[in-house]
């Protein structure tokens, strides 16, 4: 049986070489390496193309100026969501602590005679002071408004908030310490708000993708589905610091 040739073998070659001395020749082979085996070729740096300058899908910028200008407004009314559910999550915070303060009162809105028919702050058109540390104090700028005034703090349904006229222009708040049925029904509406503001986030969501017509799988889907994602998670993360602090 033959045996099979080695690299070695496999790689050279030879070359017959004549030499000639005092009349006498010999021929003799000369084993020679082909120059592809003699040395590892290497990329030249010229042809090397960085990566320096590639940016990856979840980076990349958003096509057009109207899909920039829609993901501005986008993002500014989810973050306005964000920003009142914050706001609701303090004063509930507030009451769940057991804290006496002002902002109890924020969530209430009045509708007053006159303004339009967007209701506005309690704060616009009263003071609100406490007393004893357990007691708030209203006191209505204009006593055409006390009857409004009353009913939007029943409409608000504060637990353990019941308005008590003192007389034409002021209101008499006691604020119970919160109970573990206070506390849990706190949680409760904070849940119901967290709900109502991811639908809020939602709803912008749809209305910016339903007015830009982007293509599937596009660079403007993905932007405004992260998008989504972030002010979701922020307002989770709220009312998760909100139980916790509930529970204490």
């Amino acid at each position: 049986m033959s045996q099979l040739p080695s690299l070695r073998q496999l790689f050279t070659r030879s070359t017959r070489v004549s030499f000639c001395l005092n009349g006498s020749c010999e021929v003799r082979l000369k084993r020679t390496f082909p120059p592809t085996v003699l040395g590892r070729p290497y990329a030249s740096k010229s042809k090397i193309k960085s990566t320096a300058d590639l940016v990856p899908g979840s980076r990349q910028l958003l096509t057009t100026e109207e899909a920039r200008s829609e993901y501005q407004k986008a993002e500014t009314k989810m973050s306005s969501t964000v920003e009142w559910f914050r706001k609701e999550v303090v004063a509930f915070e507030t009451r769940a602590t057991g804290r006496v303060t002002p902002s109890l009162l924020a969530p209430v809105k009045v509708e007053v005679h006159g303004k339009g028919k967007d209701p506005v702050k309690l704060e616009d058109i009263a003071t609100v002071g406490v007393k004893d540390g357990s007691l708030l104090i209203v006191t209505v700028f204009d006593e055409n408004n006390m009857k409004a005034v009353e009913r939007a703090i029943y409409d608000a349904k504060l637990p353990g908030i019941v308005p008590q006229r003192q007389d034409t222009r002021t209101i008499r708040i006691p604020v119970p310490k919160a109970t573990v049925e206070a506390r849990t029904a706190l949680v409760s509406n904070a849940q119901r708000l967290a709900e109502e503001a991811r639908v809020q986030i939602r709803r912008v969501h749809q209305a910016s993708i339903k007015k830009g017509k982007y293509e599937k799988h596009s660079v403007e889907l993905d932007e405004f589905r992260r998008l989504v994602e972030k002010n979701v998670a922020e307002i989770d993360k709220i009312l998760a610091h909100m139980k916790k602090a509930g529970s204490r």
